[in-house]
């Protein structure tokens, strides 16, 4: 018998069917493959003759429905922009199924733009091609900066208009990784109904999942809160010390395994200032870059009050002692983000560690940025150049000399700074290294994702497949390729995006 092309083995599929509605994707009418990630499909276990055949190509825009799929859209819940709503759910998405990857590690295959679902509350479920393209470019891009993300497995144009408020655009489906799609909304959706049984098998789920090592502990569910928030700490983190700006972090876009999910209208900021927002319906600038770290807690705090019922012990009378024991570990993110951080911040800088003095160091020199008006992926470039232009350049790399130096501002602080570095633990080769794999040099500024969205709707999709492969090696400057790495120009400035779906 011929193996599954697929090697679907589905779990959440399993969960009780009040998890999720039973759904066939809508077919379209003439999908073309636009990008399809090989490398990342071999690690699925997907066999790759299969999937770039035409009945592979059906699969991914939606057309047929693979052996051993079973379709589904999820249901859940959410605060968005800070206002609750009860039921959301998979309104534009399916899940597809699971397949176990050759790390051993389960992995959910969901389609994004297959179609209205009962959850879609009166959208079509469709989506236009600049939304996929978005998504593509940046989610792999955080895969190969090391930002635990979602994942690209393919883009697909589906051959129809996608009507929106600008009129018809071309449509497009994106076919999506990740670890789950199990939400803090999701654990609101449960709590909010009252249905315990349900909550319960929804984090035995997660934690059979996820966090195996919480069975072990007298209190399982606490522990699965406390390994939640650690990896939302280091994951807020990552995110800081890219300059990456998500956009809309409600509760239903907070996923429990600790990886982003929905690139809607995120950006890289250029000019560093901890206020900036980009999301086009964040009018009040709620999820600004600098706000990130406390909305991730607050996030958190609905998470814990939604598993309250089940933090109750045996014997207890009321929730007071169980919300007592989560406040104290909800009041560790803190202490947990500034650990996570502070570490990203000693790669960036070349340093082994960071003492309180060093802490001092790296806010200065953000002050500076801010002041000074500097980019801050290529002052950062700058930094690790200036650390190791005494090592051969086959060793470090080109420098990026004629895209960035620092203003005469600076030089007291650099002063300071090389000062530190020659107090450090580090050998040269070492901190060469650290800093190089903490300081990439092409991002997917927001100007460039803007351009590879406006040809794909003129036709020309190599725009996009040009800036994806070179976002495959961000932290290897090449000088033929500078316009990659410089800032928009005052003509390209990207100063809203949009979610577009």
């Amino acid at each position: 018998m011929r193996p599954q092309p697929i090697p679907f083995d589905n779990s959440y599929q399993r969960l009780p069917e009040q998890f999720y509605h039973r759904q066939s994707p809508a077919p379209v009418p003439a999908p073309s493959a636009l990008l399809v990630n090989d490398a990342l499909a071999q690690q699925l276990g997907i066999d790759l003759d299969w999937l770039q055949s035409e009945e592979g190509l059906a699969v991914l825009a939606g057309n047929a429905i693979a052996p051993g799929s079973q379709a589904i859209a999820t249901v859940y819940a959410g605060h968005q922009f800070g206002h609750y709503n009860p039921q959301l759910g998979d309104g534009r998405a399916l899940l597809l199924g699971e397949v176990v990857d050759r790390h051993g590690q389960r992995r959910d295959i969901q389609l994004k733009g297959s179609g209205r679902t009962p959850y879609s509350r009166g959208g079509d479920g469709k989506s236009p091609l600049g939304p996929v393209i978005r998504e593509y470019l940046i989610s792999e891009a955080m895969h190969r900066m090391r930002v635990p993300t979602t994942r690209a497995l393919a883009a697909v144009a589906s051959g129809e208009q996608v009507f929106r408020e600008q009129g018809g655009l071309p449509g497009g489906i994106l076919c999506r990784i990740a670890s789950s799609h199990i939400r803090v909304g999701t654990v609101q959706y449960f709590a909010a109904q009252g249905d315990h049984e349900a909550l319960k098998t929804l984090l035995d789920h997660v934690v059979q999942r996820h966090f195996p090592h919480c069975r072990d502990s007298a209190a399982p569910y606490e522990a699965l809160f406390a390994a939640v928030l650690t990896g939302q700490a280091e994951l807020i983190a990552r995110w800081q010390a890219l300059g990456f700006i998500h956009g809309v972090m409600n509760t239903d876009n907070m996923l429990l395994c600790g990886e982003t999910i929905d690139y809607g209208p995120c950006a890289f900021m250029e000019d560093y200032h901890p206020g900036t927002v980009f999301s086009s319906i964040d009018q009040q600038g709620r999820y600004a870059y600098g706000n990130q770290p406390a909305i991730a807690q607050w996030n958190l705090l609905q998470l814990a009050q939604a598993m309250l019922p089940l933090l109750q012990g045996d014997g207890e009378a009321d929730l007071k002692p169980a919300v007592e024991r989560v406040q104290t570990v909800l009041n560790q993110f803190p202490e947990h983000y500034i650990s996570a951080y502070r570490r990203r911040m000693a790669d960036k800088l070349g340093l082994d560690d960071c003492s309180d003095a060093d802490e001092q160091l790296y806010r200065d020199f953000l002050d500076l940025l801010q002041e000074q008006h500097c980019d801050f992926t290529l002052s950062f470039r700058k930094l690790y150049d200036l650390a190791n232009q005494a090592l051969p350049i086959n060793q470090r790399g080109e420098a990026i000399d004629s895209l960035f130096e620092f203003p005469d501002a600076f030089a007291p602080w650099l002063q300071r700074w090389q000062q530190r570095l020659s107090e450090d633990n580090q050998n040269a080769e070492q901190r060469a290294a650290q800093m190089r794999q903490a300081n990439p040099v092409f991002m997917p500024r927001n100007h460039l994702v803007e351009a590879a969205i406006s040809a794909a709707y003129q036709g020309d999709m190599s725009v996009f497949t040009d800036l994806n492969t070179v976002l495959e090696t961000p932290f290897d400057y090449r000088q033929q390729l500078a316009h990659y790495a410089s800032p928009a120009s005052e003509e390209e400035q990207v100063r809203a995006t949009f979610c577009g779906t």
